[in-house]
């Protein structure tokens, strides 16, 4: 069965994960055998043990899950019933042990353990097995609890979504979570533009075969500048700034214009490195923790020593993010206040100004150590950011946007660190130029940059380069 890339990049890491699956098993039978000599003949391991006979592990580590593929096993993984998958399991696991007694026989090697062959084969069936069911568990569970499906719109009349849905295989799209079916010959792209601000879509799908070409065009262009990905089961449709590629959901071929860095195993090392920075910053930097909430709770007693605020996410999806109080206690509410007596040193929605009277003298030292932005490690660990992204914005900031391709920079996860927090905050005083440096980083995304930036806030963090 045909599947996106999304489904490729999981099956691949499953894969992975059963090959080593595949080792353990035959390890820890080894190691059974050895226990079994020892306890009834009281001798201990000969030549016959399992590194005399790695040649099996040539065998079948790397060709177990290839041979699994072939018979389905990762096929239809969210719907499949355990029977279905015990069958693919045994018939794998039988041309493994084919192989191998294949290999014995003509490459001539002595007699291996039977032991070792037997209980392999055996836990290989259950550790296999196991994963499986727990992995179907997983996300039968997730789906139940409304987790992890996708949030997606469907564009087109009825009769097309009825018959685009009744052409898709029903499992390849049993994680989506169709947010509206969007009627785009009766309805215009502002509404959908409103609908993808309000809904925190991640991608629309368009069944457009009978819609003028104008509207489907303009609808593509709402999703292009706000990062939002548009598929498309139509002829293809030139763009200025999103990258067209086909992808495919089950066997239905779509036209996928992405303006945001592609699903790759990039990424995946990025969310992998985020979580565990993450993890061994907060432990080297818990010191500074108890430093800070208790210098706070000295210089301004009576408030929490951490302070906590809404901000837009991916796609604007809102998200509680935290920092030490660096303000007094009512700095929310004197913000109107302190706009019209101070002004505002940013131009564009967001709002930034040299020596706010909100912050008291010990919260003035902590911004300039960059120590208060130490709790958003707490986010990247529960995903709401990464280490390296565009920093994220109020949610009133993100509503005051007067430009929609700014929306664009919420195309992908916001970071604690970036090109202007890294070195160009004290000289850029222009939201436009601010989102001009987010979108370049976007477009030009790799883990290089982000190991460069992150080099860059070391010395910006170290001597206060900016802070404010």
């Amino acid at each position: 069965m045909a599947s996106s890339r999304k489904d490729s990049i999981t099956i691949q890491a499953l894969q992975i994960t059963d090959a080593i699956l595949v080792f353990s098993a035959f390890w820890l039978a080894s190691m059974l055998r050895e226990s079994i000599l020892m306890r009834f003949t009281g001798r201990a391991v000969g030549d016959d043990s399992l590194t005399s006979m790695a040649w099996v592990l040539y065998i079948a580590v790397p060709f177990t899950p290839l041979v699994l593929e072939r018979f389905g096993f990762y096929d239809r993984m969210r719907s499949k019933g355990s029977g279905s998958s015990a069958w693919q399991l045994t018939q794998g696991v039988f041309i493994i042990g084919l192989f191998i007694a294949l290999f014995t026989l003509f490459a001539k090697i002595g007699e291996a353990s039977r032991l070792i062959l037997g209980f392999g084969g055996l836990l290989m069936f259950i550790f296999l097995f196991t994963r499986e069911r727990i992995y179907h568990a997983w996300i039968s569970s997730r789906r139940q609890h409304g987790l992890g499906g996708e949030r997606v719109i469907i564009t087109g009349s009825d009769t097309e979504i009825d018959e685009l849905l009744a052409d898709l295989d029903a499992d390849a799209v049993s994680d989506w979570e169709i947010v509206e079916r969007f009627d785009l010959a009766s309805r215009t792209a502002v509404e959908l533009y409103e609908l993808l601000k309000r809904e925190s879509v991640g991608r629309v799908i368009f069944a457009t075969k009978d819609t003028p070409f104008d509207k489907v065009a303009q609808a593509v262009e709402v999703c292009e500048l706000q990062g939002v990905e548009a598929w498309i089961a139509a002829s293809f449709i030139r763009s200025q700034i999103a990258r067209p590629v086909f992808d495919s959901v089950g066997s239905k071929p779509m036209l996928v214009l992405r303006s945001t860095p592609e699903l790759s195993w990039e990424l995946m090392a990025k969310e992998f490195i985020d979580r565990i920075g993450a993890f061994f910053i907060i432990a080297a930097s818990l010191p500074l923790w108890i430093v800070a909430i208790v210098g706070i709770k000295i210089a301004s007693p009576g408030a929490p020593a951490f302070f906590s605020q809404m901000r837009a996410g991916r796609y604007g999806k809102p998200f509680r993010m935290y920092k030490f109080r660096t303000m007094v206690a009512n700095a929310e509410e004197l913000l109107d206040e302190i706009k019209k007596k101070h002004g505002n040193q940013m131009d564009g929605p967001v709002f930034k100004l040299d020596h706010d009277p909100r912050i008291f003298p010990f919260g003035a030292l902590l911004r300039k150590l960059s120590i208060d932005e130490l709790p958003q490690l707490l986010n990247v660990l529960l995903g709401d950011i990464s280490l390296v992204g565009p920093r994220p914005l109020p949610l009133y900031e993100v509503e005051a946007f007067n430009n929609i391709s700014h929306r664009r920079r919420l195309s992908v996860k916001p970071g604690i660190t970036c090109e202007w927090q890294a070195g160009g905050r004290n000289k850029i005083t222009s939201f436009d130029d601010w989102v001009e440096m987010d979108l370049r980083y976007i477009d030009n995304w790799s883990l290089w940059l982000d190991f460069q930036i992150m080099l860059k806030t070391i010395p910006a963090v170290l001597f206060a380069k900016g802070a404010k």
